[in-house]
């Protein structure tokens, strides 16, 4: 078989173009979650903690030095607020996914049914072998 039969075959799989479906999909979910804490879960929480903007705190380790245009010093900080609205993000899409597997579950579970009842040819010989076995 040649690779590029072989490769095609792969990438026509079902699972594939499914899970890259799934990437596409998760990459615009993502966005919106980034939207929905940056622009309207974090205002009103920076407005009842006195007008924080969360995504600019940090803590800075050496400040900024420019006094010589030459020789410029980036500022060295730990962007906390940064971490903390990701975080945000990070519960949100784990939440959603947690209630699109739930959701799935019981579905499958209800597909689930219970095993049916064996045919009344099997069931009677099923009683034959059981009465020949007390003999």
């Amino acid at each position: 078989m040649s690779m590029l039969k072989e490769f095609k075959e792969f990438a026509m799989r079902g699972n594939v173009i499914d899970l890259a479906v799934g990437v596409v999909i998760g990459g615009a979910f993502g966005k919106i979650v980034t939207s929905l804490v940056d622009q309207i879960i974090m205002p009103p929480i920076g407005l009842l903690t006195g007008g924080i903007d969360f995504a600019q705190l940090k803590w800075v380790l050496k400040p900024a030095d420019n006094s010589d245009p030459a020789h410029k010093v980036a500022e060295v900080a730990i962007q906390y607020g940064a971490f903390i609205n990701t975080l945000i993000q990070f519960l949100i899409i784990a939440f959603a996914i947690f209630l699109m597997v739930k959701a799935v579950n019981k579905l499958s579970r209800k597909q689930e049914a219970a095993p049916a009842a064996p045919p009344a040819d099997v069931v009677l010989l099923t009683e034959i072998r059981d009465l020949l076995k007390k003999q």
